[in-house]
C-alpha cells in the first residue's frame, strides 16, 4: 500500500518537532515503523534513534516492523522500548546520584502490599482507616502526579490523606532501605535525576539524535518531563497521538500534553492523519459526529475509505434484556447458516458484563469461548458453592 500525501510528509520531514495527530486506524503504526527506516536510510546511525511506546507488545511489534525493513544484516539497531523499560536502563547508570544501589530491586505488587501492611501496623491511627490497596492507589496516584511525600502532604486536606501521606513518608523510606524500588518510582525516579543534575539529563539526552514517542496523548507528568529532557539538546522530537482517544485519565494522563504541543515547540510542523482505513464510512460519520462535541481538541475529521452496511443501535432497559436479544440474534445467524459461532465476537466494557451474556449462552446452547478473562463459571469461589448444590441435589455425586 502507497503512502497517502500526509503519511508521506510525517515520514519524510526530516528535522524538528514534529507532531503527528493520528486518528484511529490511519496507519499510524506503519508511519512511524517507515519514519525510522527513512532516517536510518537519510544517515542517521540506528543506534542514535530512539522510540519510545506504552507497552511491551506495541515495542516490540515496532522493533520487528523496523527490523523487517533495515534487513537480518544489519545488526545496528534503534532502540525501541516502553517508557519503564528506558529507565530502568538510565536508573541503572545514574540511581546512585539520588542514594539507591545501582543493582536496585523492582518490588513487584506483592512486595508493595508487605511493605504497606508493615507500614501501616507502626500507623495505628492509618491502619484503621486504610487498607494496603487504599494506601498504594493513593500512593500511586501521588507518584504518577509527580508528588513526593513532603508534598502530598502539604496537599492533603483530610485526616484520612495526612495519615495517608505520613505513610507514604515511610513507606518510601522502606522501600529505599531495602535497596528497591516500586513500578512507579522507575518514572519519578528518573524525573528526579534529570531535574536535580542537569549535566545527567544532558549525557543522557546526547546519546540520541532522534526521539519518537508513540501515544503521546497517554503521557502523564514525569513522562512529560523525560521526553523534553531528552529531546532539549537536538530538537528532533517526533510524537504521534490523538488528544480524541485520550480514555486514561483516571491514571494520570494528561491530554494537555498533546494539546500543547505547539506552545512547548513554537517551530513544531503538525500533520494530521485523517484516512481511516479500517472502519466503514457510516461508523466515521458517527464518530466524527460525537467527538465533535469535545471543545479542547485539535481539529480533526476522519475519512473512511471502506463502504459497509448501516449498524444498528439498539437500546435496552435491563442487562437481561440486552443479552436475550443478542444471543437470540446470534443463534438465529448460526441457525440460519448465515456465519459460523466462530465468525461472531461480543466485546464488552467492564469484567461484570459477561456473566449475563454467559447465562443466555448456556440457556440456548451456543458455544463461546471467554478471552481475555475468566469465566464466572470457572471462578474458585463459584466451583466451589456449584460443588456444594451438586452434592444438595445428589449425595452419591463424588
Amino acid at each position: 500500500m502507497e503512502l497517502n500525501p500526509a503519511q508521506k510528509e510525517a515520514v519524510l520531514t526530516p528535522c524538528g518537532p514534529l507532531l503527528v495527530l493520528a486518528g484511529a486506524g490511519t496507519g499510524k503504526t506503519r508511519v512511524v515503523t517507515l519514519r525510522i527506516a527513512e532516517l536510518i536510510r537519510r544517515g542517521t546511525r540506528p543506534s542514535r534513534i530512539l522510540g519510545v511506546t506504552f507497552t511491551n507488545k506495541a515495542a516490540a511489534e515496532m522493533q520487528q516492523r523496523v527490523s523487517a525493513r533495515l534487513g537480518r544484516r544489519r545488526k545496528e539497531k534503534p532502540e525501541i522500548s516502553t517508557f519503564h523499560s528506558l529507565c530502568v536502563r538510565i536508573l541503572r547508570r545514574r540511581i546512585e546520584k539520588l542514594g539507591y544501589p545501582s543493582q536496585f530491586a523492582i518490588y513487584d505488587r506483592g512486595d508493595q502490599e508487605s511493605i504497606a501492611r508493615g507500614v501501616l501496623r507502626e500507623i495505628k491511627a492509618a491502619e484503621a482507616v486504610l487498607r494496603p490497596s487504599d494506601l498504594l492507589f493513593l500512593i500511586g496516584n501521588w507518584k504518577t502526579a509527580c508528588l513526593r511525600p513532603d508534598e502530598a502532604a502539604n496537599l492533603a486536606q483530610t485526616d484520612r490523606e495526612h495519615l495517608a501521606a505520613a505513610a507514604y513518608r515511610r513507606y518510601q523510606g522502606a522501600l529505599r532501605a531495602a535497596g528497591a524500588v516500586d513500578f512507579d518510582d522507575l518514572l519519578l525516579l528518573t524525573e528526579e535525576v534529570f531535574r536535580r543534575f542537569p549535566d545527567v539529563r544532558r549525557e543522557e539526552a546526547v546519546r540520541f539524535d532522534h526521539l519518537l514517542v508513540d501515544e503521546y496523548q497517554d503521557t502523564n507528568g514525569s513522562q512529560y518531563r523525560i521526553v523534553r529532557g531528552l529531546a532539549a539538546p537536538h530538537r528532533n522530537l517526533c510524537v504521534v497521538g490523538d488528544d480524541d482517544q485520550s480514555i486514561y485519565g483516571w491514571r494520570g494522563a494528561e491530554v494537555a500534553h498533546i494539546l500543547g504541543f505547539k506552545k512547548d515547540w513554537p517551530d513544531a510542523k503538525v500533520v494530521r492523519l485523517e484516512t481511516n482505513y479500517r472502519s466503514t464510512h457510516q461508523i466515521i460519520a458517527w464518530a466524527n459526529t460525537l467527538i465533535a462535541f469535545n471543545k479542547q481538541r485539535h481539529g480533526k475529521l476522519l475519512r473512511a475509505t471502506l463502504a459497509g452496511d448501516r449498524p444498528r443501535i439498539l437500546q435496552f432497559n435491563t442487562a437481561e434484556e440486552e443479552a436475550e436479544a443478542v444471543v437470540e440474534e446470534i443463534r438465529s445467524r448460526i441457525h440460519d447458516k448465515k456465519c459460523r459461532a466462530r465468525d461472531i465476537a461480543i466485546l464488552y466494557r467492564t469484567n461484570e458484563q459477561p456473566r449475563q451474556f454467559e447465562l443466555e449462552l448456556r440457556r440456548l446452547n451456543v458455544p463461546y469461548v471467554l478471552i481475555g478473562s475468566q469465566s464466572f463459571y470457572d471462578r474458585k469461589e463459584v466451583r466451589d458453592i456449584l460443588a456444594y448444590l451438586k452434592v444438595f441435589q445428589n449425595p452419591r455425586d463424588e
